[in-house]
């Protein structure tokens, strides 16, 4: 797993999607994160960056 170069990064959601807008819970949901707490290690791509910066107040995200 993992982009060109085998980079990953391990990314938390840290807050709940309660009131939030609907394209930030498509963020979420594309990154494969379903719940608090719940961990998923993706590769680093501009895509997935794009996808953690637009939800980045929800987020803990580790290299």
């Amino acid at each position: 797993m993992g982009g060109a170069d085998g980079k990953t990064l391990k990314v938390t959601l840290v807050k709940s999607l309660i009131g939030t807008k609907v394209s930030h819970r498509a963020c979420v949901r594309g990154l494969g994160l379903r719940r608090v707490n719940h961990q998923v290690i993706v590769s680093d791509t501009p895509d997935v960056r794009g996808m953690i910066r637009k939800v980045s107040y929800l987020l803990k995200c580790e290299e």
